[in-house]
């Protein structure tokens, strides 16, 4: 959408005065290829709908610009805003997880046929928000970046110990040749994997977790990992990390 749009229609938004979108027609996502903006260019390429990427940096000049406090004034990607809303007009949101629910029933897809199986779908996607992305996101600070400097490493086994807890629970949830962790493929297993693959991808911390010796969650991450619109959306919006 426009901008003058985009300040009529959404009070107080002015995230085009910054990333001004290319074709206002269609849903514009501002990311990065982190875990949890991972889940929303996944999602995206998964369901097929036209969207386009804003790489939105985790600096003063990105997630805590004026810009882009107007869509998220919690400071995080991803975000979301979709011309074509729930009543016909635009709508904009924040919070991966709640993205995800909304895509997922925009397109009535990976989201389950019945209340039941919906629910089996939104306890999973609850168990990453509030506990595998929060323990990961520790346990990346404390080993592999800045915390890793401090003396006192109990930090770091608090949030170990945590992370390790977490995927004994998808071990076992995965036991008995369960593909996916609630029923068929979903938005819950786009929520968990990039995780997974941060522990091993981006932190390095494959080995002191023993994530890979956990056979029913590699096989998973492989699953997930070997799928084609995976393959493209977990380096959406582009970027090196290197």
């Amino acid at each position: 959408m426009n901008n003058k749009q985009t300040k009529n229609t959404l009070t107080g938004i002015s995230i085009e005065d910054r990333w001004p979108a290319k074709n206002d027609d269609v849903l514009q996502l501002y990311s990065l290829p982190t875990p949890n903006g991972q889940k929303v260019s996944i999602i995206l390429e998964e369901i097929g709908i036209d969207y386009e990427p804003h790489k939105v940096m985790l600096n003063d000049e990105g997630v805590t610009s004026p810009e882009f406090l107007s869509l998220n004034p919690n400071n995080k990607i991803p975000a979301i805003i979709d011309p074509h809303g729930p009543d016909g007009h635009p709508i904009a949101l924040f919070e991966s997880g709640a993205i995800l629910v909304y895509l997922a029933e925009k397109s009535n897809m990976f989201y389950g046929k019945t209340d039941r199986e919906r629910y089996e779908i939104l306890k999973w996607l609850m168990f990453q928000m509030g506990g595998l992305g929060p323990m990961t996101g520790q346990l990346g600070y404390f080993f592999a970046f800045a915390g890793k400097e401090l003396e006192d490493k109990r930090p770091l086994e608090r949030f170990l110990g945590e992370v390790k807890r977490l995927l004994n629970v998808l071990e076992t949830s995965l036991k008995d040749g369960r593909d996916w962790i609630a029923g068929d493929y979903s938005i819950a297993d786009m929520s968990i994997v990039p995780w997974l693959n941060c522990i091993e991808q981006f932190y390095s911390a494959d080995e002191e977790t023993k994530l890979r010796s956990h056979k029913n969650v590699s096989k998973y991450m492989d699953r997930f990992n070997d799928r084609p619109a995976v393959k493209v959306g977990i380096n959406i919006p582009a970027h090196s990390w290197s």
